[in-house]
């Protein structure tokens, strides 16, 4: 069998869905139990103490904290106080935007799909599409899955999340 990307549209359809038609009802709840929702398996997500706490295993950290001991150990002690409240500070500010980073992504990992389920297009919330869905993108939408492009109209996509690319790279059938 060719690899998808190498069938017309109308191939790849009748391969999925047995049809050129869209799936049917049937067929879309059998391929949701048959191969799950459209999500990424969640590793354990870090408490917040433990996410603190990397942010002391940074390699010039630990050199400072070495030099807080040495200054200590010297009987320095203001600047063994001035250089651990900098890498407490720092640990903290590492914390709160390690937290939002992972709240932001979240949030980005749920956007909603446009399919063509019975005729007509719905939307729905993006782990609920399937193999054989079609999904209808528009300007600004988020891609919700791995697909197939069936029609195209100068189609750009914004892949920096994965390439670091800057530009949109424009996509064709």
């Amino acid at each position: 069998m060719k690899p998808y990307y190498q069938m017309g549209s109308e191939e790849v359809r009748r391969h999925i869905n047995g049809s050129a038609q869209p799936l049917s009802a049937e067929q879309i709840k059998a391929n949701q139990e048959k191969y799950g929702p459209n999500e990424l398996a969640e590793g354990k997500k870090k408490s917040i103490p433990v996410i603190f706490l990397e942010q002391f295993k940074d390699f010039l950290v630990i050199i400072l904290i070495a030099a807080a001991v040495v200054s200590g150990f010297l009987g320095d002690f203001e600047s063994t106080l001035v250089i651990l409240v900098v890498i407490t500070i720092n640990a903290i500010l590492g914390t709160v935007q390690t937290v939002k980073a992972e709240k932001s992504l979240e949030q980005m990992s749920a956007p909603t799909a446009k399919v063509l389920r019975g005729g007509i297009i719905v939307e729905i919330p993006g782990r609920e599409v399937t193999v054989g869905d079609e999904v209808r993108i528009e300007a600004g939408d988020c891609i919700p899955a791995d697909g197939r492009i069936l029609e195209n109209a100068s189609l750009k996509v914004d892949e920096s999340a994965l390439t670091g690319e800057s530009l949109g790279v424009e996509k064709e059938i």
